[in-house]
């Protein structure tokens, strides 16, 4: 079965729940609300609004992040959206 755009979207989105950053792990929640932990490495490349760097500082929680490379260990985390933006949405 093949996902539409929409439900795609919904599940390659992660929220960021927590950021450790001494020991370099992100918590994060899926689509179906289950909780995993994101092994960040020195390689691993944050990219938001600003630019990228490798510092994850720039994550804060509630972002909503797109990961690329391997699930538990990205080559990249892409800031979809941050905290602050959803809070201001006019959805609210």
């Amino acid at each position: 079965m093949t996902l539409s755009l929409t439900d795609w979207l919904q599940q390659s989105r992660l929220v960021v729940v927590s950021v450790d950053k001494a020991r370099g792990y992100v918590r994060v929640k899926g689509h179906a609300d289950a909780c995993s932990d994101l092994a960040c490495a020195e390689q691993t490349v944050v990219v938001t609004e600003d630019g990228m760097g490798p510092d994850l500082d720039a994550l804060n929680p509630g972002d909503i992040i797109r990961v690329e490379g391997a699930a538990d260990r990205p080559d990249r985390i892409v800031v979809v959206r941050r905290v602050w933006d959803e809070l201001t949405s006019p959805e609210f």
